[in-house]
């Protein structure tokens, strides 16, 4: 009994420093955990995008900082209340007779509109800023095997709206526009154009009018409908303002355009050359 007693005592006591032995260089044997992931450095938010700046004028209209002889400029009234003071302009350029052809109220406002729509299909009547020309439209034939043609007895409603054209001094006619151009260019850009420029847009449009092309012979009319239409379909396809200039013949729109070449010379050269305030001569 005795020595069996002693047998599981001594057997307890190796199993006791087995198990000593084991915890003292358990990490020698067990594998320690793997070290949790180092936290990723935080990646730096990327730098704000720069404001996109606005589009620059491809033919800037530099301001009139001094009226003729150097005094103050009188102040532009706002948009809403410049119909009178704009209509005296144009009465001061043009004449009286200019008086009766233009509309009552938002002048400014229906010229931009009008520009704007020149090279368009069409150019509705309510934006125009001038009322109809007297007379009626003047067609020839009967529309049979025939046709129509456009009458050369319209041409003559146009005559005396050629004439007020080719008697304006262009020079003053820029300034004026260079004195209106804040509200111009105000009424252009709540038609729908905020980062454009009225200016560039002018331009675009002489181009446009300078390159209407000059029909040989009579001009074909057909009435499909209550309008007559050009029988060319290239001429049928030509812009509002294109047509207009058909419309009142060869001869003036030759008129017409000499003008407005001059007008393109002046209003894309404003920031080029810039005419002295004071009235006296470029040194």
């Amino acid at each position: 009994m005795e020595s069996g007693k002693l047998r599981w005592i001594v057997l307890a006591v190796m199993l006791a420093a087995v198990a000593g032995a084991l915890w003292l260089f358990r990490e020698a044997w067990v594998p320690a955990p793997p070290e949790a992931p180092a936290a990723p450095a935080p990646v730096a938010a990327p730098p704000p995008a720069p404001a996109e700046s606005p589009l620059q004028p491809i033919y800037p209209v530099p301001p009139i900082e001094s009226a003729d002889g150097g005094g103050e400029l009188v102040p532009l009234p706002p948009l809403d209340d410049s119909d009178e003071y704009f209509r005296l302009a144009l009465l001061e350029l043009f004449g009286s007779q200019l008086d009766e052809l233009l509309v009552a109220d938002l002048l400014i406002e229906r010229s931009v509109g009008s520009v704007d729509n020149l090279p368009r299909e069409r150019v509705p009547e309510k934006i125009r800023p001038l009322g109809r020309l007297p007379g009626s439209f003047l067609v020839d034939g009967t529309g049979g095997d025939a046709g129509y043609v456009l009458s050369i007895r319209n041409y003559d409603r146009y005559e005396s709206l050629v004439g007020l054209l080719e008697a304006v001094d262009v020079t003053e006619l820029t300034d004026t526009y260079r004195r209106f151009y804040p509200l111009l260019n105000e009424a252009y850009v709540l038609l729908g154009y905020p980062d454009a420029h009225f200016n560039d847009r002018v331009v675009e449009v002489l181009d446009a009018l300078l390159a209407t092309p000059e029909p040989a012979g009579p001009v074909g009319l057909v009435r499909e409908h209550v309008l007559f239409e050009y029988r060319d379909p290239e001429l049928e396809a030509l812009s509002g303002g294109q047509k207009m200039l058909i419309r009142m013949g060869n001869d003036n729109a030759r008129r017409v355009k000499q003008v407005l070449r001059s007008i393109r010379d002046e209003v894309t050269n404003l920031a080029i050359a810039p005419r002295p305030e004071n009235g006296g001569e470029p040194s």
